[in-house]
């Protein structure tokens, strides 16, 4: 098969991306997304990559990379509109999207690519991102096209039934789309261990870390954090503070920003790294949970129902329900180095055997070929 996987990228982390590689807008397309990949930030080529060992062709677009997608257009020899610029917003805070309305020479691109590699299948983890309508329109040259999404709220009003399936690694989406007669199936998020090759084997020297975004939907974890942060030496690295105010004590904890490989290589330097869902229904899902296990770290997590359906509370994490109970599992792993890295281990060989982007890529392979 076919796979062609449509994403869209944070503004922020373009514009720390290009300024890490100065000139790197001029180079070719493949160029352009062999630094991106080994960036290493959000999936990659995880996806791709994963689908391609499998013995099928796969493939990347990240439709809001303005020199990314200008090369390929340029290489391919498609006429685009250069006067035109790209509109980048932020939807309730969170996925860059882009308005088709004064943007067309953006879904122009995409169409040229789309007819260009013939996918027999799409893969958008992009749904707040592509418009309908152009999904709508280029639906024709796909045999089967697939959203996928987690657990941010989609817009009520939207036609979802462009998606001929949608998955999902939180349960209440999958709920949400079938209450509205779109056919959705659990696929889980992961781990790429190709990343262990990335990270420098050192000694630890973060006692606590936390890795993570302050959005409108993280009133609860800024709360929980700014307690620990009032009484434990937490460093904190995010993409920006503007959601947080003047007194906050994370501020004091603040390290400035950690994309794709600097990223794991925090998780790789802490003793132990923490973990907080945010303003979602209990249910753990997101990517930390297999980043920091993944690279071998203590990971300290909130409690969700279906936790233990992906590693074992107390020997492969540990978990916590109130802030207070957090802050004494901290203190008490830091002073017993023993069972901190037993269960790190543990945590890493549960992710390394049960949650790779191979096996994932697996998954949903199978759930594709039941949809075709």
């Amino acid at each position: 098969m076919k796979f062609l996987i449509l994403n869209t990228d944070y503004p922020e982390f373009l514009s720390w991306l290009y300024a890490q590689h100065p000139g790197l807008e001029r180079q070719p397309y493949e160029h352009q997304m062999r630094v991106r990949n080994e960036s290493l930030f959000g999936s990659a080529d995880f996806y791709s990559s994963n689908l391609r060992k499998l013995g099928h062709e796969a493939w990347d677009i990240h439709a809001n990379n303005e020199f990314m997608q200008k090369a390929w257009a340029d290489e391919h020899g498609s006429r685009i509109d250069s006067g035109q610029r790209w509109e980048f917003r932020l939807r309730r805070g969170i996925v860059p999207w882009v308005s088709r309305a004064t943007n067309l020479w953006v879904y122009e691109i995409m169409t040229a690519q789309i007819k260009h590699y013939k996918p027999d299948v799409i893969l958008s983890p992009a749904m707040n991102a592509v418009s309908n309508d152009f999904l709508r329109e280029i639906k024709p040259y796909v045999k089967l096209l697939v959203g996928e999404h987690a657990a941010t709220r989609l817009r009520e009003t939207e036609n979802w039934s462009v998606y001929d399936l949608v998955i999902s690694s939180f349960p209440p989406t999958l709920d949400w789309f079938r209450s509205k007669g779109v056919p959705a199936e659990l696929n889980r998020l992961g781990f790429e261990p190709r990343v262990l090759s990335y990270l420098k084997d050192r000694e630890r020297s973060i006692p606590i870390s936390f890795v993570g975004s302050f959005y409108s939907v993280h009133s609860t974890r800024v709360e929980w954090l700014e307690y620990l942060c009032s009484r434990l030496p937490v460093k904190v690295w995010s993409p920006h503070t503007n959601h947080l105010r003047a007194a906050s004590p994370i501020l004091r904890a603040y390290a400035g920003s950690a994309w794709g490989v600097e990223m794991y290589q925090v998780f790789r330097d802490s003793f132990l790294t923490l973990n907080h869902h945010g303003d979602i229904p209990a249910y753990a899902n997101n990517c930390r949970l297999f980043e920091a296990t993944g690279v071998g770290t203590l990971l300290v997590t909130d409690w969700k129902v279906n936790l233990h359906e992906m590693f074992e509370p107390g020997k492969e994490v540990v978990c916590y329900r109130t802030a207070e109970e957090c802050a004494e599992m901290i203190q008490y792993y830091l002073e017993h180095d023993d069972e901190r890295e037993a269960i790190a281990r543990a945590g890493q060989q549960r992710t390394l055997r049960d949650h790779t982007y191979y096996q994932r890529m697996q998954e949903f392979v199978d759930i594709v070929q039941k949809y075709l």
